[in-house]
């Protein structure tokens, strides 16, 4: 084991020579992922061993002397090597042939707190954290049942990162559960790099052509309970404080905690208030580009939106700068010093006010619209459907800007025969049960009615 361990060479991999009952032992650990206290007891337990008869094999000796729950024997030597490099505490013992794996090890891990991008007005403030087992502790705090099923994995050949299947045993579409475990199960890759993105490019190759996500990612232990309960299945990767949920539709993307934490009426209310602002973040710079090129086709009640005053740069050119100008000011805010972030904000308020139009780079209203818009997508709890409204957003700009009203509709047409051709990772229709419409289900889905 020192030579397959490379021991000499790590200092974190500890050695620790005992004698049990006049029999030479030897007992592998990570430092940092053990827990000491535990081990100490039950290395003082080990000492005071007298009764060689227990010394028959491993099995018959962890079922008499090896005072701890987390205890199993193990033969082959990668198994061994992935459990010890895993932070499982394993002893040798001279003259048996299995090791004796006992499951001593912590992590390192922050306190479970409120998490930053899914809070709720109401419910539960606790959220996932990076240590998978906690994870877990926290979903089966909620679910007390014993079709609540936890099925692990290790993926990749060199992170042996711990991937896990949560889902209900009598729910769950097990074509479904069948296709993701053989897709996890034969995923060649080197490491998880980057978690659970690396795990999801592995097992499911994104057409890059159609921003619409297809998975719905969460840090809120509620939310993940909640729609294991409904059937869905729930991915954890060890190191990873958010949990995958699949398959998804888009309006399972669109949903929020705070729908179910508020009564029926308020909870529809919000749902249906995130559904209107999102199709105008989509259309609002869209359509305003367009009226700015037909203004004799915009009503008289709407003439105010037609820009009058003189300006240096086109409607076009303008609202492409703000779209570019406020994603450098979101990646400039992500790398800002917490103490220096006010200070950022108020330079960027700067930077796209008054300023700007006074010098003649912009106009008043490409400002509102493009303000408008961006704040419409932090009403979104899904980063990645952020970004799909944008890049819709913007080709129904390059369109419009070139083929005027052609080019709008033609805008919509692409965006629609995105939405229909999407599937789910089931394979089902990515807009059901708008597609094919099932108008119960769709009523549950738009209104929050129970």
């Amino acid at each position: 084991m020192d030579k397959v361990l490379r021991a000499e060479q790590s200092f974190d991999i500890l050695r620790r020579d005992i004698i049990i009952c006049n029999r030479e032992a030897r007992i592998y650990a990570i430092d940092g992922l053990l827990k000491d206290g535990v081990l100490s007891k039950m290395m003082t337990f080990f000492y005071s061993l007298k009764d060689e008869s227990v010394f028959e094999n491993a099995d018959v000796f962890s079922k008499n002397c090896v005072p701890y729950i987390e205890v199993n024997t193990e033969k082959d030597i990668n198994t061994i090597t992935q459990n010890i490099l895993s932070g499982v505490c394993a002893m040798f013992i001279d003259g048996f042939d299995s090791a004796i794996l006992m499951d001593t090890r912590t992590y390192p891990q922050r306190q479970t707190s409120e998490p930053d991008t899914d809070k709720v007005m109401r419910g539960s403030k606790d959220g996932f954290v990076e240590t998978v087992i906690s994870n877990i502790a926290l979903m089966r705090r909620r679910i007390r049942d014993v079709n609540f099923t936890v099925k692990p994995f290790s993926v990749s050949r060199t992170s042996k990162a711990d991937v896990v299947l949560c889902y209900m045993e009598d729910k769950v579409d097990h074509k479904l559960l069948r296709e993701i475990s053989n897709r996890i199960e034969n995923t060649k890759v080197d490491s998880l790099a980057m978690n659970q993105q690396s795990l999801i490019e592995a097992i499911y190759p994104k057409k890059w052509y159609n921003p619409f996500p297809k998975i719905k990612y969460t840090e809120r232990p509620d939310s993940a309970a909640a729609n294991a309960m409904k059937g869905n299945i729930i991915i954890l990767v060890d190191n990873s404080p958010s949990a995958l949920i699949l398959p998804t539709s888009i309006f399972d993307v669109t949903e929020e905690a705070d729908d179910y934490y508020f009564p029926p009426l308020t909870g529809s209310y919000l749902r249906l208030a995130r559904f209107f602002i999102l199709l105008c973040s989509v259309f609002i710079t869209p359509l305003w580009l367009l009226a700015q090129q037909n203004p004799t086709l915009v009503p008289e009640t709407f003439r105010f939106v037609v820009v009058t005053e003189g300006h240096n740069l086109s409607i076009f050119w303008q609202l492409i700068i703000l779209e570019l100008a406020i994603d450098g000011l979101r990646l400039a805010s992500l790398n800002t010093p917490t103490s220096l972030s006010g200070t950022m904000g108020i330079i960027g308020a700067i930077a796209l006010s008054e300023f700007t139009v006074d010098v003649g780079w912009f106009s008043t209203q490409a400002i509102l619209y493009m303000a408008f818009a961006t704040l419409a997508g932090f009403t979104q709890p899904n980063y990645e459907l952020g970004y799909c409204v944008k890049f819709i957003r913007i080709l129904l700009l390059i369109l419009t800007s070139i083929f005027n009203v052609y080019g709008f509709i033609a805008g919509l047409v692409i965006t629609v025969i995105l939405l229909v051709t999407n599937k789910t990772i089931s394979g089902k229709s990515y807009l059901y049960p708008l597609i094919p419409f099932k108008g119960k289900a769709f009523l549950n889905k738009v209104l929050r009615l129970r």
